[in-house]
């Protein structure tokens, strides 16, 4: 075995499985990010949409991801989530390639349900994947270096769909989805040759797998991805809400909040396994959600300052902000890894996964609007109320935690030890 020096040790995955996922996420997000970066110009230069027509598309295929979270988790759950992912890769693939024969609304529709459907197929399988094929003392360190090739892969090709869009052409717009559809469909295909992972059997013999709907139930959980669904809204207020209010109410020149962005993809691919750490107990994911909600209720009326200073100082107060909230992504994402792994019983882990998704997807839904009348519209007081909310998580999330952890279900991990 060749020793590798420090600092590669460092950055680069465990061999073996750990490795080989973060390659796939890698790869994954190469083609989601070149696609992302021109999508809009795409469907409006290519297929000739309009910006309503896209707009009620992209909502359908939102509420079609919400929906068919909790059913495509338990379908993985039967099949195991290697077919999962890699029949949900492979069926997206095809859909990246059929964009440009979707020359009407109505076919546009059937692709983007397809797609959406096809990567909420995929996202479940990945991570009952992951779960079932690595330990659990390695399980979220692995977890963590897929998430930051995943966004190494983001950029990357956010940068290659940037460079598509320099072409003005038509030839340059379908550079962006066939190099989505060759990335993803290779992807598909790769999964398939990883170690299999047969499905997890419920714990009595012979007993049928219930209901997905039956994770409702499980108030404790359902509680618990609640509170993470509101955590995760931190990443809407930094993405889409702040960048507004910095336009709207401060001085910072917009060159700026490039470099700010490009601060939140360094910070994130640098520190995520980094702040891994302690993830592999309840009391350590206890503290990791408690400082995600905190530093997220910290950066929020951070902002509204930020409406009130100029120059340098309006500067460094976004700066603190965008690592206050890039915090806040790096350690509530390590601390449902391990809430999402190791509390469901192993032949459910799909489905609980699937609850949620459905509940993130809606706050994607209706968090913008939410978020932005409080942010902008109030004129800045509404940042208050958005850290509230997550004062709120960091105060309950201990001891929902703790009612979760004392529930028995079908198998009683030990997430305390």
């Amino acid at each position: 075995m060749i020793d590798l020096p420090a600092p590669l040790q460092k950055i680069l995955p465990p061999p073996g499985l750990p490795r080989k996922m973060s390659l796939q996420n890698a790869l994954w997000g190469l083609g989601i990010g070149t696609f992302l970066t021109g999508s809009v110009v795409f469907f409006t230069l290519y297929v000739g949409l309009t910006p309503v027509q896209i707009g009620v598309g992209l909502s359908i295929g939102g509420l079609l991801a919400v929906l068919g979270s909790m059913p495509f988790g338990h379908l993985a759950d039967r099949i195991g989530g290697q077919r999962a992912w890699a029949a949900g890769a492979l069926i997206q693939a095809v859909a990246f390639a059929a964009y440009p024969l979707a020359r009407n609304f109505w076919l546009f529709l059937l692709v983007i349900a397809v797609q959406t459907t096809a990567d909420t197929l995929a996202t479940a399988g990945r991570v009952v994947y992951m779960a079932a094929a690595l330990p659990a003392e390695s399980r979220v360190r692995a977890m963590a270096f897929s998430r930051a090739y995943l966004n190494v892969g983001w950029t990357v090709g956010a940068g290659l769909g940037a460079a598509a869009l320099a072409l003005d052409s038509r030839a340059g717009l379908l550079v962006l989805v066939y190099t989505a559809a060759a990335c993803i469909g290779l992807n598909g295909v790769a999964v398939l040759r990883m170690p299999p992972a047969p499905p997890a059997e419920p714990a009595a013999a012979g007993a049928e797998r219930p209901s997905p709907w039956r994770v409702l139930r499980d108030r404790p959980y359902a509680v618990t991805s609640l509170i993470f669904g509101v955590l995760w809204l931190h990443s809407l207020v930094w993405a889409e809400v702040l960048p507004l209010w910095a336009i709207t109410f401060t001085d910072v020149p917009k060159p700026v909040l490039g470099g700010l962005v490009a601060l939140n993809t360094v910070l994130a691919v640098t520190l995520q396994v980094r702040a891994t750490r302690g993830a592999d107990t309840l009391p350590g994911v206890t503290r990791l959600a408690r400082w995600a909600a905190w530093a997220a209720a910290i950066g929020s009326p951070l902002a509204a300052l930020t409406g009130r200073t100029h120059g340098w100082l309006t500067i460094a107060l976004l700066t603190l902000i965008v690592a206050l909230f890039t915090g806040a992504e790096l350690w509530v994402s390590a601390a449902q890894w391990f809430v999402q792994t190791e509390i469901p019983p192993p032949a459910q882990r799909g489905v609980y996964i699937g609850l949620d998704k459905s509940v993130q997807g809606l706050g994607r839904m209706l968090g913008p609007a939410g978020l932005t009348f409080l942010a902008i519209q109030t004129g800045g007081w509404g940042w208050w109320i958005i850290a509230a909310l997550f004062a709120t998580c960091a105060l309950t999330v201990r001891p929902v935690l703790n009612w979760v952890a004392s529930t028995t279900r079908e198998t009683t991990p030990a997430p305390t030890h």
